[in-house]
């Protein structure tokens, strides 16, 4: 196996990691909010409980069942996370 890789991209930036855990009405978040140049403004989400991530501007807020998708949220889960992610985007 000496076949070489084929980067598409390789870089290192200093980035800013917020963690915050917080206990909505439905549920408790625990969550990874990565602010980068990468994205261009939006800031990478990260549940800490189950995994999942997603990438997330003042646009994705806006689209409906978004975050129910991404993060694989309750309707009433996805509105709690909704109410804090708008305070931070």
């Amino acid at each position: 196996m000496s076949q070489e890789l084929f980067y598409l991209y390789d870089d290192v930036e200093e980035t800013k990691t917020r963690f915050v855990s917080f206990m909505a009405e439905s549920t408790r978040f625990d969550l990874a909010i990565t602010t980068t140049n990468r994205f261009y403004g939006k800031k990478l989400v990260i549940n800490i409980q189950n995994g999942r991530s997603a990438i997330i501007g003042h646009d994705d807020l806006k689209e409906e069942g978004y975050l129910e998708y991404a993060f694989n949220l309750s309707e009433s889960e996805a509105e709690e996370l909704h109410s804090f992610l708008e305070t931070i985007i």
